[in-house]
């Protein structure tokens, strides 16, 4: 993969080694003006989606977390003030991205933890990469319940991703929680960028002070941004990979068929839970984007 991502060529470095990078970003008193903004649009919040709205069971959610709001003039409102905020510091760091999701994410005392995982796939990531920016607006650390990551895990894991496909890591979560996590300690206002494929996690938030911080998804801006999408209900083998944009997200429910967007392709999955002396291999071997055959290259040419 040539396509780079960050515009510092020692930033660059790190990051393909690494999977992520910290950088100082927002001013402090941006830090500011972004916390008055989340608590002035908070009373405008649907609540969060769950599949229990749609007549099932699930696990309750213990994190607000914008992107699953039932409000779509909230998440609307939300990304507005995000990217116009990190507009000219995105412009700065990284070679030319445009956003596609913005969040804010609230942890409370005793609750918060996000399960380990990689985020979604959001391009053809053998061609280009999709970053987060993470910027925690309250100084982040192990007891609030900060990001935690496996350098080096990204592009090695979950090549196909998405919200109803089964991950290859779930049954080895908590092995790699115990022994193989690095926690992000950052100062409010400095950030980490991150590959959307790297394996990362957070814990609960054990301090009695609020943990608030932004997350923003970012694609090349030449690059349309993909979605995989798999219904279980009709078969657990078959994916679907539409071509969505910005509008796609704001109306997006995880739990249920996606409308409106173009289907680029469709091919068969086949799911294989990996064991944790695999994963500790597989850290140390070439990514999926540095090989020369592999799923996506084999699915172009089937459905080219």
């Amino acid at each position: 993969m040539d396509r780079r991502v960050m515009k510092d060529d020692a930033l660059e470095k790190e990051f393909q080694k690494q999977g992520y990078v910290q950088i100082p970003f927002i001013s402090p008193e941006e830090v500011e003006a972004l916390k008055t903004k989340f608590f002035e649009l908070l009373p405008t919040s649907g609540g969060n989606i769950t599949v229990d709205d749609l007549g099932g069971n699930s696990n309750a959610i213990t994190y607000d977390f914008t992107f699953i709001d039932k409000n779509i003039a909230y998440k609307q409102a939300v990304y507005d003030v995000i990217t116009e905020y990190f507009k000219p510091h995105v412009a700065k760091w990284l070679a030319d991205y445009r956003p596609v999701i913005a969040n804010y994410i609230r942890k409370q005392s005793d609750t918060g933890e996000v399960p380990l995982h990689e985020n979604w796939a959001f391009v053809d990531e053998r061609k280009c990469t999709s970053v987060s920016i993470w910027c925690p607006l309250v100084d982040s650390n192990e007891a609030n319940g900060t990001l935690q990551v496996v350098p080096g895990s990204h592009k090695r894991f979950g090549e196909v991703r998405g919200p109803m496909i089964p991950w290859e890591l779930e049954g080895i979560k908590h092995e790699i929680i115990k022994d193989y996590l690095v926690p992000m300690n950052l100062t409010a206002g400095n950030a980490v960028i991150l590959d959307d494929s790297i394996v990362h996690y957070s814990a609960i938030n054990k301090t009695n002070q609020l943990r608030l911080a932004i997350q923003l998804i970012l694609v090349p801006s030449e690059e349309p941004s993909i979605h995989y999408h798999m219904n279980p209900a009709k078969s657990q083998e078959d994916v679907e990979v539409l071509e969505v944009d910005t509008d796609f997200y704001m109306q997006f429910n995880p739990w249920k068929q996606p409308e409106g967007a173009k289907r680029v392709r469709n091919f068969k999955f086949h799911f294989k839970p990996m064991d944790i002396q695999t994963f500790d291999k597989r850290l140390r071997e070439p990514r999926f984007d540095e090989q020369p055959t592999g799923l996506v290259s084999k699915l172009k040419a089937m459905f080219a």
